[in-house]
């Protein structure tokens, strides 16, 4: 499921700001490349969160 979630996230984050960025700079908003971005971030981040070390559980 938080895989799901991150997609999600970073698609929508990633939309968001080509969309911002592109209009301060008075450009196009080009929905394809928003989205490429977007699950190339998502699979970035999940690999990442996967190398991380796992912390211990506390008792």
């Amino acid at each position: 499921m938080r895989f799901i979630w991150t997609l999600i996230w970073s698609f929508l984050l990633s939309n968001m700001a080509f969309y911002v960025l592109g209009s301060m700079q008075g450009g196009k908003f080009d929905f394809t490349t928003a989205s490429i971005f977007g699950v190339v971030f998502a699979l970035f981040i999940t690999v990442v969160g996967e190398m991380l070390p796992k912390e211990a559980e506390e008792h």
